[in-house]
């Protein structure tokens, strides 16, 4: 038996902005949308074009308050192949929340406060 990554999901409470964000911040499209009939959720598999991986945006209509992202200890990791041109793109855009220049590394925030990892190519 073996298993494989298939998704991550992230709840959203606007799913336009944060649409927004994946693709300025990380070139993350839309693969694939699912609506309740109902209305009560939408759901976006944003693809990097690359891997068979989807990052999962989760929107709840009925949703009111912020998302506890307790201590936001968790996070996912993105590799580019080139931290200094990502580092000033997210700099221009405000959304550094935390860099650790002594691993080489730098967190940004999406709109609802998730932390991304920003690590270099090996």
């Amino acid at each position: 038996m073996q298993f494989t990554f298939a998704h991550n999901n992230l709840n959203v409470r606007d799913l336009d902005r944060s649409l927004a964000f994946y693709r300025d911040a990380l070139g993350l499209t839309e693969a694939r949308r699912r609506t309740a009939e109902d209305g009560s959720f939408i759901i976006v598999f944003l693809s990097d074009g690359q891997s068979a991986h989807r990052l999962e945006l989760t929107w709840l209509r009925d949703w009111e308050r912020p998302y506890n992202l307790g201590d936001n200890e968790f996070h996912l990791a993105f590799q580019t192949d080139n931290l200094a041109a990502a580092h000033a793109h997210h700099a221009e855009m405000g959304c550094i929340c935390y860099e650790n220049p002594a691993m080489g590394i730098y967190f940004i925030a999406d709109p609802d406060g998730y932390w991304l990892e920003i690590v270099p190519a090996k």
